[in-house]
C-alpha cells in the first residue's frame, strides 16, 4: 500500500491532542489497545502533566474501582495515608504495583502541596468494585449510603435500620465466591436477601434526591458527592449481582454491559467537576458497540464510551492508543496494508495522528484489520477510525 500519510502526524504532547478537538470537552478519553504496559502508562502521566500545565485540567480518572479510587484522592488532596499504603489500598486490578501509577501518585501529592481547594488536582477511579470474573460485596456502599443518610434525615424516612441492613448484607464471602462466575447457583445474587436489599438501595438513592435541599445546607459538596457515588454503586453491585445468578443465555452480555452502564454513570459525575483525562481500555471508551468472544458467545453491549458520547456529544472526545509491537507477547511488525503498519513505516517513535486527514490520505484505500496473536491486545478496527477524535501511534513497547 503506497500512501503517504507522514503529513497527518504530529509530536505528542497535550498541545498536539488538544489542537485535533474542535472544543474543549468535559471528558478527554484517552484509550489503550492492551493493558499493563508501562510505556503506555508513562505516555498517559506526561499529557495529563502537560494538560494540568498548559490547559487547566484538574482530575484524571482512571479504569479502577471507584471505592477504592477515594483513599488515593484523599491522598492526593490532603495527604491521608503513606504512599505505600494508598498503592496497596487505592487501587483494584493489582494496578498499583505499577511504577508509573506510583509516579502519578507521587507527583499528584506534591503539585498540590500548598495549593488552595480549588487549584488542586483530583484522582477518581470510574470502574465499579467489580470484575467478569467476579464482584464485591455491596456492603460498604449501602452502609456508607445508609450512614449518610442517618446522620442528616429524619430517622423516619430511612427504609430500614443499619442492624436490619447488616443482617440482610450477611458475610461478604458469599457475595464475593468465585465459583459464581461459572455457577450461577453458587451466587447470592437471587438471593431472599439480595432481592430485598434493591428495593432498599433503590429507596436510599431516591431519599438522598429528594433530601437534596436540605443536604446543601448541612453538609459539604464533597460528603454528598460521595453520597451519591455510594448509591450508584449499591445498586449496580446489586444489579451485577443479580445477572450473576442469571442462567439465561444473556447472562455475560448482561454483566458486561452493566460494569460498562456503572463507569458511564461515574464518568458523567466527573464531568460535573470540570475538565478530565480519563484513561482506559479503548474498549470501555470508543464510541461504537463493543464485542469480544466470551464462553463461546460473541458479546455485544454499548461502551461506557457510548453511552456518555451519547449524554455529553461534543463534550466528550475519545482518542485512541495503538501500538505497533509487542514482541514479548508475539505481536510482531504489523503487516503494511493495516493503519498500524502505515504508521509503524514512518521515523517516528510515537506521533499524535490527526484522523481526519488521515482519511483524507487513505481516500478510497481500505486498510486491512490487524488480526493479534495474543488475546491481551486488541488491534485498531480501521472501519471505526471516524468514530476517533485523534489517534495515539506508539510503535514499539519495549520489554519489561
Amino acid at each position: 500500500m503506497a500512501t503517504d500519510i507522514k503529513d497527518t502526524t504530529h509530536a505528542v504532547d497535550a498541545a498536539a491532542l488538544v489542537g485535533l478537538l474542535p472544543n474543549r470537552p468535559r471528558l478527554l478519553a484517552l484509550g489503550e489497545p492492551t493493558h499493563g504496559e508501562d510505556a503506555l502508562l508513562d505516555l498517559r502521566n506526561e499529557l495529563f502533566r502537560q494538560l494540568v500545565e498548559q490547559e487547566g485540567y484538574r482530575t484524571i480518572a482512571l479504569e479502577t474501582d471507584c471505592l477504592r479510587g477515594l483513599v488515593v484522592d484523599d491522598h492526593v488532596t490532603s495527604g491521608t495515608g503513606t504512599l505505600d499504603e494508598v498503592m496497596e489500598r487505592g487501587f483494584s486490578h493489582d494496578w498499583g504495583a505499577f511504577a508509573p501509577n506510583r509516579q502519578l501518585v507521587r507527583w499528584m501529592r506534591a503539585y498540590n502541596e500548598g495549593r488552595p481547594a480549588a487549584e488542586r488536582l483530583r484522582f477518581a477511579g470510574f470502574d465499579g468494585p467489580l470484575e467478569i470474573t467476579g464482584a464485591e460485596s455491596p456492603r460498604e456502599a449501602l452502609t456508607a449510603l445508609h450512614g449518610y443518610l442517618a446522620a442528616h434525615v429524619d430517622a423516619d424516612l430511612l427504609p430500614c435500620t443499619a442492624d436490619t441492613l447488616d443482617e440482610l448484607l450477611g458475610g461478604d464471602d458469599r457475595w464475593t465466591e468465585p465459583a459464581a462466575m461459572t455457577d450461577p447457583a453458587r451466587s447470592v445474587g437471587r438471593s431472599e436477601s439480595a432481592v430485598r436489599l434493591r428495593p432498599i438501595a433503590d429507596d436510599l438513592a431516591a431519599l438522598l434526591d429528594e433530601q437534596w435541599p436540605q443536604l446543601i445546607e448541612v453538609s459539604p459538596a464533597e460528603d454528598r458527592a460521595r453520597a451519591r457515588l455510594y448509591g450508584r454503586t449499591a445498586l449496580g453491585l446489586l444489579r451485577y449481582h443479580h445477572w450473576m445468578a442469571d442462567t439465561s443465555p444473556a447472562r455475560l452480555a448482561r454483566l458486561v454491559g452493566v460494569r460498562d452502564h456503572v463507569m458511564s454513570l461515574n464518568l458523567l459525575a466527573l464531568a460535573e467537576r470540570g475538565p478530565t483525562l480519563v484513561f482506559a481500555h479503548n474498549g470501555h471508551l470508543q464510541r461504537a458497540k463493543s464485542s469480544m468472544r466470551m464462553g463461546g458467545r460473541r458479546l455485544e453491549w454499548w461502551s461506557a464510551g457510548a453511552l456518555v458520547s451519547a449524554e455529553l456529544g461534543a463534550e466528550y472526545a475519545f482518542v485512541a492508543t495503538a501500538l505497533g509491537t509487542i514482541r514479548r507477547q508475539g505481536v510482531d511488525v504489523p503487516p503494511p496494508d493495516t493503519v498500524e503498519g502505515l504508521l509503524h513505516a514512518l521515523p517516528e517513535d510515537r506521533c499524535v495522528v490527526d484522523v481526519r486527514r488521515l482519511a483524507t490520505a487513505l481516500g478510497d484505500t481500505r486498510p486491512a484489520p490487524r488480526v493479534s496473536p495474543w488475546f491481551g491486545y486488541a488491534p485498531l478496527d480501521p472501519a471505526r477510525l471516524a468514530d476517533c477524535d485523534g489517534l495515539v501511534f506508539v510503535k514499539d513497547v519495549p520489554p519489561l
